[in-house]
């Protein structure tokens, strides 16, 4: 059985998974409006994984006997700059999501949940390759620019994700 506390923060967990998703949806929306379908498909990928790891945590909660309570999700912003600005934030916004992991995995140690820390260790490796794919995108825009043939080539390689 789950803690008040970390069935809270679980609860919580999926709101902030769904709200990634929306986020990256958000940004793929963007990307098809400046015809950039290859970072908009990276985008739509990744808005994929992101609902899969909300119902990752759905099933889990259910799993463990508590009950899952849906959450307000906010409103993603609708306007962004250029593919670099976007990809740094695509980098900041994991970086807080990893932050997220790190506190619930925190929270089961000092609750000797240790199906929790199980369940957790997924997500704390899922994490370091959510933060490196961002990287690698974000550090080939910086070498790139966001003009000219480099961002084609670039559009063409997410297209491929």
């Amino acid at each position: 059985m789950l803690s008040e506390q970390l069935l809270n923060e679980l609860n919580e967990q999926i709101k902030h998974e769904l709200y990634s998703a929306y986020l990256y949806l958000s940004m793929a929306a963007h990307f098809e409006a400046e015809n950039l379908g290859g970072f908009a498909h990276w985008m739509k990928k990744q808005a994929g994984e992101e609902q899969l790891h909300a119902m990752k945590f759905f099933e889990y909660i259910h799993e463990r006997g508590g009950k899952v309570k849906l959450l307000a999700i906010e409103q993603p912003p609708a306007e962004f700059k250029q593919p670099v600005d976007i990809f740094g934030q695509v980098l900041e916004h994991e970086q807080k999501v990893t932050a997220r992991i790190h506190g619930l995995y925190k929270l089961a140690l000092q609750e000797d949940d240790y199906a929790s820390q199980v369940f957790l260790q997924w997500f704390i490796s899922e994490q370091v390759e959510e933060e490196k794919s961002a990287t690698e995108v974000l550090e080939k825009l910086k070498l790139s620019g966001d003009k000219g043939h480099a961002l084609l080539m670039l559009d063409h390689e997410l297209g491929e994700r």
